[in-house]
């Protein structure tokens, strides 16, 4: 696939206000061509016309005229006289199958994350996830409300699923795991993480720690792969039970994005204590650069976090897990950072010999 450009333009004048300004109608524009299956069509029919496209989708001439002036505007089509084409970008993701996962995250985006993000500038103002006064059921953080909507939770869990299949292989095949034979992946969630490492490296045995409505899923989700015989699930509260031992490295992934540095201490403090002298710890999420300007996906994404997780949530710099593994006694800390295009990365330390 070729690279993509994540980083805006920094304004220097009005003009180049245009798309932070109109943002939520750039957004809303990728929605429709996705909803409406604008690139499907081109990607199976090749070069069309506007009234081609409109017959094709089966809607007004006017509307397929407006969707093409907006995709292509977005850089999403292309216009060659007449006829309009996939950019080489969306091209590629049809190929190598990054399309289905994008398609999946707009769908997140419209349907979890962009009501609640009108609450962005009172959350900041109290401190508090007020957005999700827009997700039905109670409880003061996303997940409780999920549990009490499934088709909500469902489809938090296939976006979920979609950005670790488009960030995580940086944890597939950055991070060393010679040596390394029983990984204890705590909060595992539906297992996708669980299941890409065994996939890649199958001398590891793996298993999912995690609250009983999650384990669940992963069960079905190990069993579906076929990988039943290196992938268990445990049961319990990575804050409250204690952490099932036996195994040489401990895995957070996208955790330490939802809790308090305190929390997130708490957290590697247990893998310590559980891990024995030598073993490993990793962490994988996004990061924010030290220096507190960027990078943009991060940024933006903060948007989510401030507004719908959890009271605490906040994507953290590189520097700041550094720390936390340091009190909690890790030494050889390492950093890792993505080869792609997402700003995850991974952060590792070592329990000391004894």
């Amino acid at each position: 696939m070729t690279e993509l450009k994540t980083e805006l333009t920094k304004p220097v004048d009005l003009t180049s206000l245009v798309p932070v300004l109109f943002g939520f109608a750039a957004f809303q524009q990728l929605r429709a061509a996705s909803e409406l299956q604008l690139f499907e069509y081109l990607d199976l029919n090749g070069a069309s016309t506007s009234d081609q496209a409109a017959a094709g989708l089966g809607i007004p001439a006017k509307s397929a005229r407006q969707l093409l002036l907006g995709t292509t505007s977005l850089g999403l089509t292309d216009r060659e006289g007449e006829e309009y084409t996939l950019s080489a970008m969306l091209h590629d993701a049809m190929a190598d199958g990054t399309w289905p996962l994008i398609r999946n995250i707009i769908d997140f985006q419209q349907r979890l994350s962009y009501l609640p993000a009108k609450e962005y500038a009172e959350s900041l103002r109290t401190g508090k996830n007020l957005g999700l006064k827009h997700l039905p059921g109670k409880g003061n953080d996303l997940y409780t409300r999920l549990e009490q909507t499934p088709e909500l939770e469902a489809l938090f869990f296939r976006g979920m699923h979609s950005w670790s299949e488009l960030s995580n292989p940086v944890l597939l095949h950055q991070v060393d795991y010679s040596g390394v034979t029983k990984v204890l992946d705590i909060g595992g969630g539906d297992a996708v993480n669980a299941i890409a490492i065994a996939q890649a490296h199958p001398h590891l045995k793996i298993t999912v720690f995690d609250l009983a409505g999650a384990v669940e899923v992963a069960g079905d989700n190990i069993a579906a792969a076929g990988l039943g015989d290196r992938i268990d699930v445990v049961a319990g509260d990575m804050f409250g039970d204690p952490l099932p031992g036996g195994y040489d490295m401990a895995l957070f992934a996208h955790q330490f994005v939802i809790w308090s540095p305190e929390q997130n201490r708490a957290l590697l403090e247990r893998a310590h204590a559980a891990l024995p002298p030598g073993g490993r710890v990793i962490v994988f999420n996004a990061f924010a650069d030290d220096d507190g300007r960027g990078p943009l996906y991060t940024a933006l994404d903060n948007v989510y976090f401030a507004t719908l997780p959890a009271e605490e949530s906040t994507i953290y710099p590189w520097h700041e897990h550094e720390e936390w593994l340091v009190a909690s006694g890790f030494v050889d800390i390492k950093r890792i950072r993505n080869e792609g295009w997402t700003p995850h990365g991974v952060i590792e330390g070592r329990k000391a010999d004894e």
